[in-house]
């Protein structure tokens, strides 16, 4: 939503709040907009966490992260981590710095790590790029991939917490047709953060399969009604 002085606001990621974002330099060209989102979020969510309180600022760290992660390209545009420190592990992998992720491709492709044979991958974080993951789970997902945090298990500096994410699959995923039901999975993360409450650190614990199996249940289509549903997608639904 645009407010009258033309800038963005959102209650949940403060990356996208300030006339300074006017200057950011956004992947898909402007600065996102989750109306979408925030509307599966509050209608689907199991936790309601009072103003204030450790969980929704957690919750809202969180969903800021994913919206820097996903949307800005420069590092100088970040301000829920810090750029030179910052490392990303997933399922107790090597940690990755912020040149290791570039060079994977940025977006989803870390969080899809997999040490699965290339024939067994239906979604290779090694050939798929930012633009072309976040264009086929946005157009999976139409009303978006909404994450709530269900328990934070210690506060800052170290934050451990319990997270949900699920969406509904109304759109084709790698040639599947979508099947309308609820994909959800569950993981634990863990947040390290500075003198100055960015994010150093960053590890995350979740089951791949338990997102990807879902996207495969739908009965095989052909590329070409994939590629027309994919033709449009909304930027800026996940998270």
């Amino acid at each position: 939503m645009e407010s009258s002085l033309g800038v963005v606001e959102d209650k949940y990621r403060f990356t996208l709040e300030g006339e300074q974002e006017n200057d950011t330099k956004w992947r898909f060209g402007k600065r996102p907009n989750y109306d979408v989102v925030n509307k599966l979020f509050e209608e689907g969510r199991t936790k309601i966490w009072p103003a204030g309180s450790v969980e929704e600022k957690v919750q809202n760290l969180v969903k800021s992260w994913e919206a820097e992660i996903i949307h800005k390209t420069r590092l100088e545009d970040f301000k829920t981590i810090d750029t030179e420190k910052y490392t990303f592990s997933l399922n107790g992998r090597k940690a990755m710095n912020m040149k290791d992720i570039a060079a994977l491709g940025g977006g989803y492709n870390p969080q899809l790590q997999t040490a699965l044979p290339k024939e067994l991958r239906f979604y290779d974080p090694d050939v798929e790029t930012a633009v072309s993951s976040h264009n086929a789970f946005t157009t999976t997902f139409p009303r978006g991939f909404a994450v709530e945090i269900l328990q934070v298990y210690s506060g800052p500096p170290v934050i451990v917490y319990k997270f949900r994410h699920w969406g509904y699959m109304e759109g084709p995923f790698k040639g599947h047709a979508p099947t309308e039901e609820l994909v959800e999975f569950f993981g634990m993360g863990i947040l390290e953060l500075n003198e100055e409450m960015k994010i150093v650190k960053v590890e995350l614990f979740y089951d791949r399969g338990e997102l990807l199996g879902g996207l495969l249940k739908g009965a095989n289509i052909d590329s070409s009604a994939e590629m027309g549903a994919s033709a449009c997608p909304v930027l800026g639904n996940t998270g």
